[in-house]
């Protein structure tokens, strides 16, 4: 179901829908991040995908349990949004021999997927609390925020450290 279909007629079914979205996307991450945190050379970055990861699996539940709190189907829908930035960081990591400059490219990745799902997950809180759903706002909110902080972590090691090794 694309975003412009026929079968999104209320505010409701679109809610649904970017729930399922975004549900497809922490799965995908599931599955990214592992192989992320193999290709970083960088130990904090390193071990900041794999906590990543463990929230993510967090991330994946509270889906679920919005989902059922929605009294909606747990269900995933492709999304293209993110199979192109995971795509992207492949094809760019493969592309990087500077094991720096790997690491640079490897925050920008996740960033990339950080500032979607951050959209994302902004864009269902409002659109909950506007459904009458502050149930389901206030579980989305607690990794919205958790989303917020992994982005500032990444842009933190990138300024701090990481942008510098990969320029000199």
């Amino acid at each position: 179901m694309g975003l412009f279909t026929k079968d999104i007629k209320t505010m409701d079914d679109l809610f649904v829908h970017q729930l399922q979205d975004i549900y497809y996307a922490e799965k995908q991450l599931v599955k990214a991040l592992p192989k992320m945190a193999d290709k970083a050379t960088d130990p904090q970055l390193k071990q900041g995908f794999l906590t990543h990861l463990e929230e993510t699996h967090v991330h994946v539940q509270r889906l679920e349990q919005v989902f059922k709190m929605h009294g909606a189907e747990v269900k995933a829908v492709n999304c293209p949004a993110i199979d192109g930035i995971i795509k992207e960081a492949d094809e760019t990591a493969g592309e990087v021999d500077d094991k720096a400059v790997l690491d640079a490219a490897l925050i920008n990745a996740a960033q990339a997927a950080e500032h979607y799902e951050i959209v994302r997950y902004g864009s269902l809180i409002a659109w909950a609390r506007q459904l009458g759903r502050n149930d389901c706002a206030a579980v989305l909110q607690k990794t919205l925020d958790e989303e917020k902080v992994t982005d500032k972590k990444l842009t933190s090691l990138a300024e701090g450290k990481i942008n510098m090794r990969a320029a000199s």
